[in-house]
């Protein structure tokens, strides 16, 4: 019997995390990648011979990697250094307030105690506790299954589960939710600003992304080198089974006979035959035809007015004084849900967004004092790299408000102009065209916009999906389970080893 052949278009997480699940199936897999390294969103910027962690900063649910290692015959914790964070993030407010939550739940409700009172703290509790059922509900027959749909999860859950699935409160917005649940707005911005993990604003997020919430509580860890180290581990393991991967590799098309794929095209000329391709490429591109005519019927055409957030981007060498910085951190203006009516209402960049730092040398043992400090900087953006110019002109008066923002809270920046690169909602979707710079696909407003993501199968057969616009949906986890739900689907079709 002939060998199968697979391509996997794109050396993202979700892209890797597929083609080591159907190379440890027996399939003979090729990868191919535009840019010259692995990672997709994971990029590492280099500024003065140091590479700053300028994409996905948090590592969470390692679990899902250690089971994606040990079902290829490898661990892990071999192949990436990682550590739990004691501090999950430090959260600080113009009026000086600060809020550090921690690891552990009980110093988490001690430092809420401390910083708003009692009775939030006892809320904070409560909170927590519905975090947990939310993703217990949710975790497995939602994130982990094949393409779910209101009428499947209620019957994964059974009527029993019918219950729970009402407690978790699908039809309330986030807001609204947090709203109940806590009286100081400090803490209600804090918590709603999870639903930014996702790409979506607090204000029309259902409340089931409370869940990570939970996540997070369950542990942060770091990986040792950046997180473009967990790329490299996954393009290691691989090999090792006898993938091959191949970089500065554009697809110009993806190919198909009688209505099924056959194979792709590079832009170099040279066809690449396959029995299945897996595109870990953000829907929109196959829906806007920029990987063939063919198969822009594969998903359902992209809506602009549904992408998820964009953002600018700082990444810095730089020295810092004033604010002791934690690894995770977070700068609040005074109007929190203003930023989010500016980008989802007014489509513009907000005025005084909220600011999130990586300090990335802070979660060394000591830090070298004669050495500049590596940051990145992100604020939230609408996704319209596509038709708005993103300038100098544009960017300079909400690069003013964040380093007003800093100051304001205790931090002080200086970083010269040649020690900083900037990334606009332009920029991405130069690097993910198609997309407008969106980089969750589309939001998770409304209580059925997770079920609209596509599944792993696509409409054309042979054809499957895989990335952070694609079920189960954006962050690290999640894309790599989303490659895992792309492999399953393609071995069942094949008639090869069933699920994990």
């Amino acid at each position: 019997m002939t060998e199968s052949r697979a391509v996997v278009i794109g050396a993202g997480i979700a892209g890797l995390s597929a083609a080591i699940d159907l190379a440890r199936r027996g399939l003979a897999v090729t990868v191919v990648e535009r840019a010259s390294g692995p990672g997709g969103k994971m990029r590492e910027v280099e500024i003065e011979g140091r590479f700053i962690d300028s994409g996905p900063t948090v590592f969470t649910m390692p679990w899902v990697f250690e089971e994606l290692f040990a079902d290829a015959g490898s661990a892990l914790h071999d192949q990436v250094e990682v550590e739990p964070a004691g501090v999950l993030a430090r959260h600080a407010w113009r009026d000086g307030s600060r809020l550090d939550l921690h690891a552990e739940p009980d110093r988490s409700a001690q430092a809420i105690e401390d910083f708003a009172g009692r009775a939030e703290a006892v809320r904070y509790r409560e909170f927590c506790q519905q975090a947990q059922q939310i993703y217990r509900t949710l975790y497995q027959p939602f994130m982990r299954s094949q393409r779910p749909s209101p009428f499947s999860l209620i019957k994964a859950s059974g009527w029993r589960g019918l219950a729970d699935l009402w407690r978790i409160r699908p039809f309330q917005s986030m807001w609204s939710r947090l709203g109940q649940l806590f009286h100081d707005p400090r803490l209600r911005g804090l918590f709603g600003r999870y639903a930014t993990y996702c790409g979506s604003s607090p204000l029309l997020a259902p409340a089931t992304l409370i869940l990570v919430a939970h996540v997070e509580q369950r542990g942060v860890w770091r990986v040792a080198g950046g997180m473009q180290r967990l790329a490299e581990a996954m393009v290691s393991l691989f090999e090792q089974l006898g993938g091959t991967i191949r970089f500065d590799s554009r697809v110009s098309e993806i190919e198909l006979r009688n209505g099924s794929v056959s194979g792709v095209e590079l832009e170099s000329g040279e066809r690449l035959p396959a029995d299945i391709v897996v595109a870990n490429t953000d829907c929109a591109s196959i829906g806007a035809g920029l990987l063939g005519s063919g198969t822009s019927t594969a998903v359902p055409k992209p809506k602009p007015g549904r992408r998820s957030l964009s953002a600018v981007t700082w990444s810095l060498l730089a020295e810092t004084s004033g604010f002791d910085l934690d690894h995770h951190n977070v700068f609040f203006p005074d109007d929190y849900p203003q930023e989010f009516i500016d980008i989802f209402r007014h489509r513009r960049l907000p005025t005084h967004p909220a600011v999130y730092i990586c300090a990335q040398d802070r979660c060394r043992p000591a830090a070298d004092p004669d050495q500049h400090e590596r940051l990145f900087l992100i604020t939230n953006a609408p996704a319209s790299g596509d038709h708005d110019r993103f300038d100098r002109r544009v960017v300079q008066p909400v690069e003013e408000a964040v380093f007003e923002l800093l100051e304001s809270c205790g931090l002080r920046v200086s970083c010269p102009p040649e020690r900083r690169v900037v990334t606009t909602p332009a920029d991405f979707e130069k690097r993910f065209p198609g997309t407008g710079g969106a980089l969750y696909g589309e939001s998770s407003h409304g209580w059925m916009a997770s079920f609209s993501r596509p599944g792993a199968r696509s409409r054309i057969p042979g054809l499957y999906l895989a990335g952070g616009s694609i079920h189960p949906g954006p962050g690290v986890p999640m894309v790599a389970i989303s490659g895992r739900l792309a492999a399953d689907a393609a071995a069942a079709d094949l008639g090869l080893a069933g699920p994990r």
